[in-house]
């Protein structure tokens, strides 16, 4: 591991003994230790109570000897066990001499890592490595932490796993890696991967989780932000799940990025586009202020660096108390000393006063390098549900752009259009109206979105099922409708537009 320094790495488990790491995956797998397996022996309500960080019910559904019971308490729950109970499922010496595991009092032995079953995209069974307590509830869930705690997976980073484009790259750059489930998702479909982190501990778990999952090794690098990038040195994707959170000085590295505001995320992004080779995507979740007397779009569209398209998704808004109470949970504060808490509440406070933040949004940004002489820059507020894994409707977004750029009026007359799969149509209006109010399309997969359209663009939609041009298809309904077959083709390309930028129409080539 490049430039990696040892800061506690003693009490982790040893991240040169792929050997132990296989041995250890093998006797798992072999115990259904898996995403499945969890959930068939906990059931759906104990299996959802340990993301809330409530372990009862989970310790109740085991209180059996089998073998996937032994594990979970061991690795899920962190409870002492029998040596000899584990010795009937693990290679107990092995695991006890690399670090996976230690003694426990008399005659039993304790993990030294979360270990947490995760289901891959296709079916992979894989584990994410993580500091103690950290893979159930979060940082809360561990109680008087250090500040270089590593945690496990959480609803950010299955988001942005879910959100990435996955084509097959050369290079993919995974910059704060963290327990490193977006490199071993990048691991899938990139030849070559780098994950970087300014905590040598989370470089070290990384390595752990890639090898307990039985994926090929990566490139760590330790470092801030792109520090640890060489000069030169481009990637095909990069992603980050950054130490994102808006907060009064950096007390937690897995959360707070020490600069001012939104000032990191601001950085990441601005410094992103340099390190793209064309067509390649970076993909990040952030925060951004809410400034009084300033436009949000406008703040974070200034961001996007030059030679790039962008789109900006804000799914969240929250004012600075509800920010501020979120970030305070979540990381334990709540249960400490109650002065202490409200000490720090009010430092949030005046922090978000001084830069006169009313709220704070959180959203996803997508840059993808382009050639084009004017990029394309959307950004728009979505808090409406989504269907995951939106990467491949990312990707389409991005190819459709290209293809509007390339297309104006009268070459879209001439174009052929498909209605995009899983789009329905909706008449709205009063009961027993003779023609409807509106007319509205809406799609049942990715952003799941609805436009209204007029009566001349649902009937243009509707048969659009690439046959006929769409110069064609106007035609026929000026003819059905009396209208002037001119007038209709001179102002409908607008509309035709919308619906293929918004992913209703597709291009049938």
């Amino acid at each position: 591991m490049e430039g990696v320094t040892d800061s506690g790495l003693a009490t982790l488990p040893a991240s040169d003994r792929p050997d132990v790491a296989a041995r250890l995956r093998t006797a798992l797998l072999g115990s259904s230790f898996t995403a499945d397996g969890l959930l068939d022996l906990l059931g759906a309500p104990a299996y959802a109570a340990l993301a809330r960080s409530e372990t009862v019910p989970a310790l109740r559904a085991t209180r059996g000897d089998t073998p996937l019971e032994t594990l979970v308490r061991l690795f899920l729950l962190q409870q002492p066990v029998p040596r000899a109970r584990v010795a009937g499922v693990l290679p107990v010496d092995d695991l006890l001499d690399s670090g996976w595991l230690t003694r426990a009092g008399g005659d039993e032995v304790a993990a030294t890592v979360d270990v947490r079953p995760y289901g891959g995209p296709d079916g992979e069974d894989w584990f994410i490595v993580s500091d103690l307590g950290c893979a159930v509830g979060g940082a809360g869930g561990i109680g008087r932490r250090h500040e270089e705690v590593v945690l496990g997976v959480g609803g950010a980073s299955t988001t942005l796993a879910g959100i990435t484009v996955r084509t097959p790259v050369a290079a993919a750059l995974d910059l704060g890696t963290g327990s490193g489930i977006q490199a071993l998702h990048a691991a899938q479909h990139a030849t070559r991967v780098t994950a970087t982190d300014v905590n040598p501990r989370a470089l070290h778990i990384t390595a752990l989780t890639l090898a307990l999952s039985g994926a090929p090794a990566a490139d760590l690098r330790e470092g801030s932000l792109f520090e640890p990038v060489k000069e030169g040195e481009t990637f095909d994707l990069i992603v980050s799940n950054p130490p994102f959170v808006i907060s009064p000085g950096a007390r937690l590295t897995y959360r707070d990025g020490g600069m001012s505001g939104d000032d990191l995320c601001r950085s990441l992004v601005q410094q992103a586009g340099e390190r793209l080779n064309e067509g390649g995507f970076a993909q990040f979740l952030a925060n951004w202020q809410h400034v009084a007397g300033e436009d949000w779009q406008d703040r974070v569209r200034s961001w996007v660096p030059r030679g790039c398209d962008a789109w900006v998704v804000q799914r969240e808004v929250q004012d600075v108390n509800q920010y501020a109470e979120l970030w305070l949970r979540d990381s334990g504060d709540h249960r400490e000393d109650q002065a202490e808490y409200q000490a720090r509440y009010d430092a949030w406070l005046d922090e978000f006063e001084a830069r006169k933040v009313k709220g704070v949004g959180f959203g996803w940004i997508t840059l993808r390098k382009t050639g084009a002489a004017v990029p394309s820059v959307t950004v728009e507020e979505w808090p409406h549900p989504i269907e995951q894994p939106l990467g491949e409707t990312i990707r389409a977004h991005f190819d459709r752009l290209d293809y509007l750029r390339g297309h104006d009026d009268a070459d879209l007359l001439e174009s052929h259009f498909r209605l995009a799969v899983e789009v329905v149509q909706e008449q709205v209006g009063l009961p027993g109206a003779e023609d409807p109010e509106h007319v509205v399309l809406r799609q049942h997969r990715g952003m799941r979105r609805a436009t209204k359209v007029d009566t001349v663009g649902a009937g243009f939609a509707g048969v659009c099922d690439g046959t006929l041009s769409a110069g064609r298809i106007l035609d026929a309904i000026a003819q059905l409708t009396g209208e002037d077959p001119v007038l209709l083709r001179d102002r409908t390309p607008a509309q035709i537009r919308l619906l293929v930028e918004q992913g209703f129409l597709e291009p049938a080539v």
